[in-house]
């Protein structure tokens, strides 16, 4: 049993009512995030959810208070690991890099990545977002009606984005594969994440033929640009993170082979892109739907920026534009759900999780907490002025994760995300053309449907 684990006065965990035989199966797989929420609703803040028929059953032990989500990712994270099946799929596509990795192989991974992501050094790639968003949004005056549909906007931004700060003058030749490549993977990975049972990867289905040419092909593009990069002459270092990468080394940790930095580049693009897209396409949606807060959001980007380009420094000079980064992040959280394993039995919120537990967490349920939030859907960034933040439990708001699995990009996702909402507010009025986008639990969070607004130029 871990050191710490609170066990045996837990009272047993309610289970949320299903159908005979299948259990709560056809709600999650038809709206797992409305699921998580109904279950907070009817029964709390920790509740057991059970899926699929006798033999292939899942039970799920589903923890919604902020101060549950403290326990599983910071106090008590011995108990709880990222041995599930959907890491595991994670794992096997992407690689094991610092998402997926565990135990030593994560403590190494961590101790020689950190020095490339101080604040010193992320700060030295606002130019970069900032050159890329400017690029991105050009195009945007001959859109058809001026709509545009900011969810694929954002994520072609975002790509373009981190594949510039990972591969530099390469970015060009790994877009279009990434493009292609992803969703097929990443659709993959969900398929068999949360099913029951899978054939093996090796055998000739379809699907498995499918994924592995994608994964093929990604994997070439990476392998190509890696090789080059550790054959390049000593005096002509370059500044992208992956030359950083394949320099970094110590006497304790050694150095990255050509694998495991492939495995770190792939992790990177996946947590990189698709996460910020999020972040990205919902604030711009939220702002079209709300004009007052839009119209406060670009007078403060005026009054701070003038027409010069944004910089690093200005992150702490737009703070309602930084407050409305992090409301639109609480309401649609890049990453909705979080699972763990209890490897010990564990007392959370007064309920006994028992070992050997498959372990929920849902930022989406924790951020619309009643307790923490009013209102919990309305779009409010004054929730996010520094003395909201300081009356708030740490893990009331935890789009980063938490504890010593904490997202080591968070500071490079709000520096691009701010850098980019300052670039695109300073030219562009929206205006909603969807009120409502669906969403869903994937890798990350997904448009079930299109975020199109209408854009109009402030600066011609």
């Amino acid at each position: 049993m871990a050191v710490g684990a609170k066990t045996g006065v837990g009272t047993e965990v309610p289970a949320l009512a299903g159908v005979p035989l299948l259990g709560s199966l056809f709600e999650l797989k038809s709206d797992s995030l409305g699921t998580y929420l109904r279950a907070r609703q009817q029964h709390g803040d920790v509740v057991r959810i059970t899926a699929g028929p006798p033999g292939l059953r899942v039970e799920l032990y589903c923890v919604f208070s902020a101060e549950g989500a403290q326990q599983v990712l910071a106090s008590e994270s011995a108990n709880f690991r990222k041995d599930t099946p959907f890491y595991q799929e994670i794992r096997n596509s992407f690689g094991n890099g610092l998402l997926t990795s565990q135990d030593e192989d994560y403590l190494r991974q961590r101790r020689l990545v950190q020095p490339l992501f101080t604040r010193r050094r992320v700060d030295g790639y606002a130019g970069a977002v900032a050159a890329e968003t400017e690029a991105a949004v050009a195009s945007w005056e001959r859109a058809p009606d001026g709509v545009v549909d900011v969810a694929d906007q954002m994520m072609h931004l975002a790509l373009r984005a981190v594949a510039r700060i990972l591969f530099g003058t390469d970015v060009e030749a790994t877009v279009d594969v990434v493009d292609r490549c992803f969703p097929v993977i990443t659709e993959y990975v969900l398929r068999r994440g949360y099913s029951p049972a899978n054939f093996p990867r090796s055998w000739p289905t379809p699907a498995n033929k499918r994924a592995a040419a994608a994964m093929d092909e990604l994997y070439a593009v990476c392998d190509k640009i890696i090789g080059e990069r550790r054959t390049a002459p000593a005096d002509s270092p370059g500044e992208d993170l992956l030359t950083l990468l394949a320099a970094a080394k110590s006497s304790d940790d050694g150095e990255f082979d050509a694998s495991e930095l492939r495995d770190q580049v792939l992790i990177f693009l996946l947590a990189g892109h698709e996460t910020t897209a999020t972040s990205l396409a919902f604030a711009l949606h939220l702002l079209a739907r709300h004009p007052e807060e839009q119209k406060r959001a670009r007078e403060e980007i005026g009054r701070v920026l003038g027409d010069r380009t944004p910089e690093a420094a200005d992150l702490d000079r737009l703070p309602y534009l930084t407050q409305v980064l992090k409301e639109t992040m609480r309401l649609y959280p890049a990453a909705p759900v979080i699972g763990r394993n209890a490897i010990a039995a564990t007392e959370v919120d007064g309920h006994t999780i028992p070992a050997g537990a498959n372990v929920i967490l849902a930022p989406w349920v924790t951020h619309r907490h009643p307790l923490h939030w009013p209102d919990p859907d309305r779009f409010d960034p004054e929730r996010f002025t520094p003395e909201a933040e300081a009356g708030r439990p740490r893990y009331a708001w935890f789009p980063f994760g938490g504890g010593p699995r904490a997202c080591i990009g968070q500071h490079f996702s709000m520096l691009e995300s701010v850098i980019a909402l300052a670039v695109i507010l300073r030219a562009y009025e929206f205006e909603a053309v969807d009120t409502e986008i669906p969403v869903s639990a994937g890798i990350t969070l997904q448009t079930d449907g299109p975020a199109r607004c209408r854009v109009r130029r402030l600066d011609r």
